[in-house]
């Protein structure tokens, strides 16, 4: 019986000692001395006999009799008033339910008759620590289905249901809540609809106890992987919104946690229309714990929103069809997002460049775009305009050529003064600063222009000739400047709220430009005065700018301002600008395969405010996520990512910009290799000097990442590979065994010379490591670096190398060395690397001279290398070559050597050593 000596008993005034005490115990039988201990006093005798029940049934396992009154003595014993004999039979009831599953033909129904009704009956038990060990009990035995389906639906399940009552103690019902939702995915769809589900919507709405809705928002995602779409969609989520709402912090929290898993469980209608909205909320929660975990969930979340169709994975798939790009087009939010990805190699590019914008005036009607302030001349037709965007410069400069003279121009308005070219689309329209805030007043962000323009030109007023336009009345812009003045003032106190600060910046740079517009009013009046008398003409070509449509603050800020137009004086007037203004950027993260206000508010996980106002760790989080949310997105809309992936990789914190390393190489194969190179390989070259922490992230996926660039710009970084030799603490090994794992792999994606050249120097580094394990990996690196140049046309390279083996380890002074090129024979015997022709030819001869080695370690492993490799090839069995007697006569000379472990290893026949294990402990020897 285990633990015997372990039982205490008061032994009788008449015995001899302990001997007479064992003896007794011994003479009894396993049944006796069970009835005895379990009868004891002593509560540790009683523990010890719960937990050597397992042993006396394997005792009594052949006598079904005999394992009946045990499981019978397991019932009696249940009753103990003691909760730590309780607890200790209950944790040995899962080993006791595997040996009756395993002996069922001697215990039939042991399990459901004797044990399961202790289980059971322990769920509701006064003693926590026994509830505790029951409910994982129970748990262990349905994970390792040693439960009958029948017994889940007619003897637990009612009982669960009955400790979630109403009327049952708290702390039960909390634990048994829990219990329900950790057996769902065990125990089916079907038992978990039926018996499980209705219950746990009501506890979902308990009104008294918070644990208990705090259980169900943690359990809440899944329960709905387990009941499906249908049942998710009908009875939980009208649930899930109030525990989103709920009064407790804690469940609002444990709701954001499992965010993901609730989405994944719902149509991609209600993700976008309802979740989506339900957890803008949760972002922006009062509680800073609810935020953090909203914002930690925020990736996750928006990863449910992929669609594979159109993420754009294939690598190298850039190539797209008319169809494709019809389709593509027509859910394009903006002429730009079109223009990129009909150009997928120029994606890099500023969207409104120098050049671009040249190319695009010079397309326009060289009378109404002239060079120069002396060659502007008066058109025939004055109401020709050329008002030109960022955004529909490309457009102006393709599509419109047979409209020289007439470009249409981009800008719209929310009153719907603008062409139906330009009418934004649905999505466009909606976004987190029109429908969280009541809009602002208009006013005028262009005044200048608008000056400079005068009043609008028509056809039916070209014979008009109007002097200086009057300027727009004061007192609406004056009007205008106090409600901004209001505004800021009132949003002033809650400036600790991101959204918020970034609705004053936009409300003070309005306000700003309103004054300035005000003072520059007379001077742009003035210019233009002049401008008129020194070309004598009355009117000039000007841009046309509708001001009675104009709308609110909102659209003229987030929508209707594509760019700013730019009026033709002469080049001297003609400025543009290579960098993004603040509508356009916002302009270039449009995208519709998420809701917009998501992606805004991940987007803004880079803010540092977030790091003081929600979690410190807030950007790790978003790198963690952001390879799935470009998945989602796809590469057509990584231009909403690049910003935020560039912020990332420059942060301080050097467990963010480790987190981007090591997921690199993912974010190319979705991205592809135009945008990888243009935008990827910057950065991957600044973690290649960055901290080794960083380092180490870069190196584990080198060969992954490099595989997917050009071939020439692979090349690039055959002169950075000498750099990994060098880390910041010598001691760490692990990154130059990382660095050699790597360089085996890389072999495949670089020419002969290139290897010969760039890694073969490396590779000889690494195998004179001064750490085994660097050393051992390093010789598998130069054996098939051998096989590699021995292959190439012409083989010269390999022949080289080989000869450069021995001279610099086959010869060399140290005996490490020499052990070494022992090694790498080894190892390109085992691997076929060579011919055996050709081994014969170059490395045998100078292997067999190591026989007279003085060292014996180097003798020990000649003499495993030849009796155990060598001589198991063919080559050498089959042929009585002048080789194979070379062989034999080195083997019989270590056979008689005067070290015993040497003579030993050159008489045993192979099979009675493990090749690899003798020679791993053989390096591990010579650390």
């Amino acid at each position: 019986m285990a633990d015997l000596s372990l039982l205490q008993e008061d032994l009788p005034e008449d015995a001899d000692g302990p001997l007479d005490f064992i003896s007794q115990d011994e003479m009894l039988t396993p049944l006796g001395r069970l009835d005895k201990y379990a009868a004891s006093e002593n509560i540790f005798n009683r523990q010890m006999v719960a937990r050597s029940l397992l042993d006396t049934l394997r005792e009594v396992c052949d006598d079904e009799g005999d394992c009946v009154a045990v499981l019978e003595r397991i019932g009696r014993l249940a009753d103990d008033s003691e909760p730590t004999v309780r607890a200790e039979l209950m944790e040995q009831v899962p080993h006791i339910a595997l040996f009756c599953q395993e002996n069922r033909p001697s215990i039939p129904y042991a399990f459901s008759k004797y044990l399961l009704p202790i289980v059971v009956r322990y769920l509701a038990d006064q003693n926590n620590q026994v509830r505790k060990t029951s409910q994982a009990a129970l748990l262990a035995l349905l994970e390792q289905e040693l439960m009958e389906r029948l017994d889940v639906e007619t003897k637990v399940c009612p009982v669960l249901i009955e400790l979630t009552a109403p009327d049952s103690n708290d702390d039960v019902k909390t634990e048994a809540v829990a219990i329900m939702c950790k057996m769902a995915p065990m125990v089916g769809k079907d038992i978990t609809e039926r018996l499980i589900l209705p219950r746990f919507c009501e506890m979902c709405c308990d009104c008294r106890m918070f644990h208990v809705r705090k259980v169900c928002a943690a359990n809440f995602g899944d329960i709905c992987s387990v009941v499906g779409q249908q049942a998710t969609e009908e009875m939980l989520l009208p649930r899930f919104f109030q525990l989103c709402s709920d009064n407790v912090w804690g469940v609002r929290k444990a709701c954001a946690e499992c965010f993901m898993a609730v989405s994944c469980a719902t149509c991609q209608e209600i993700r976008r229309t309802k979740l989506s909205a339900l957890f803008i909320n949760l972002i922006s929660d009062p509680s800073r714990w609810v935020r953090q975990a909203a914002f930690q969930s925020l990736g996750p979340f928006i990863s449910t929103f992929a669609n594979p169709s159109s993420s754009g994975q294939c690598f190298k798939d850039e190539g797209k069809s008319s169809e494709d790009l019809a389709a593509e087009d027509k859910n394009r939010l903006t002429d730009h997002d079109a223009a990129e990805e009909e150009q997928p190699g120029r994606e890099d590019a500023p969207a409104h460049s120098s050049a671009s914008l040249e190319r695009a005036l010079e397309d326009c009607a060289p009378e109404t775009c002239g060079n120069s302030a002396g060659d502007i001349s008066v058109p025939e037709d004055s109401s020709s305009l050329c008002t030109l965007s960022s955004e529909s410069h490309q457009e102006a400069a393709s599509d419109e050529n047979k409209k020289p003279a007439n470009c249409k121009s981009a800008l719209w308005s929310e009153g719907g003064s603008s062409s139906p070219d330009c009418t934004p689309l649905d999505q466009e329209l909606f976004n987190s600063f029109h429908f969280w805030r009541t809009p602002l007043p208009a006013i005028d962000l262009d005044r200048e222009l608008q000056l400079d323009s005068g009043d609008t030109l028509s056809p039916e007023r070209t014979g008009d000739a109007p002097g200086v336009p009057e300027p727009a009345s004061p007192n609406i812009t004056m009007a205008t400047r106090k409600e901004l003045e209001e505004m800021i003032e009132n949003l002033e106190p809650h400036m600790d709220d991101p959204d918020v600060k970034a609705q004053v910046e936009v409300l003070s740079a309005a306000l700003r430009a309103s004054s300035l517009d005000a003072r520059e009013e007379a001077s742009g009046v003035e210019h233009r005065t002049e401008l008129q008398d020194d070309l004598g003409v009355s009117e000039l070509p000007d841009c046309s700018l509708d001001q009675d449509a104009r709308g609110p603050l909102v659209s003229a800020i987030e929508e209707s301002m594509d760019a700013t137009p730019h009026c033709v004086r002469g080049a001297a007037d003609v400025t543009t600008s290579d960098s993004f203004s603040p509508d356009e950027e916002r302009r270039s993260k449009v995208q519709d395969v998420v809701p917009q206000a998501l992606l805004d508010q991940y987007l803004s996980m880079t803010d540092p405010s977030r790091a003081q106002t929600v979690d410190t760790e807030i950007a790790k989080h978003c790198a963690y996520s952001l390879p799935g949310v470009a998945l989602t997105l796809g590469r057509q809309n990584w231009h909403c990512l690049r910003e935020t992936y560039e912020t990332l990789a420059s942060d301080m914190q050097w467990k963010v910009r480790r987190t981007l390393a090591f997921s690199i190489h993912e974010l190319a194969v979705i991205l592809g290799d135009q945008l990888t190179a243009a935008d990827l390989v910057p950065i991957f070259n600044g973690f290649l000097k960055d901290l080794d922490e960083v380092r180490i992230g870069v190196l584990k996926h080198l060969h992954d990442f490099l595989k997917l660039l050009h071939i020439d710009k692979r090349r690039e970084y055959l002169y950075q590979l000498q750099e990994f030799l060098v880390t910041d603490n010598s001691r760490n090994w692990r990154f130059r065994a990382e660095l050699a794992e790597q360089l085996i792999l890389l072999l495949e994606l670089y020419s002969p010379r290139d290897v010969y050249d760039y890694l073969r120097p490396i590779a000889l580094n690494l195998c004179a490591d001064k750490v085994s394990s660097v050393r051992w990996i390093s010789y598998k690196l130069v054996s098939e670096m051998v096989k590699k140049l021995h292959t190439a046309t012409p083989p010269t390279f390999g022949v080289d190398l080989i000869n450069e083996l021995v001279e610099n380890f086959g010869r060399c002074p140290k005996w490490s060395g020499r052990q070494a090129f022992v090694f790498v024979c080894q190892t390109v015997i085992e691997d076929d690397c060579l011919p055996m022709d050709q081994f014969a030819l170059h490395l045998m001869p100078h292997l067999l001279t190591l026989a007279n080695d003085r060292v014996p370690n180097v003798r020990v492993l000649l003499a495993k290398t030849l009796r155990q490799t060598l001589l198991e090839k063919e080559y050498f069995l089959a042929s009585a070559s002048c080789h194979q007697e070379a062989v034999e006569q080195t083997i019989m000379a270590l056979q008689m050597d005067r070290d015993s472990d040497v003579k030993y290893f050159a008489s045993t026949h192979p099979s009675s050593t493990k090749v690899s294990e003798d020679a791993m402990s053989t390096a591990s020897s010579t650390y």
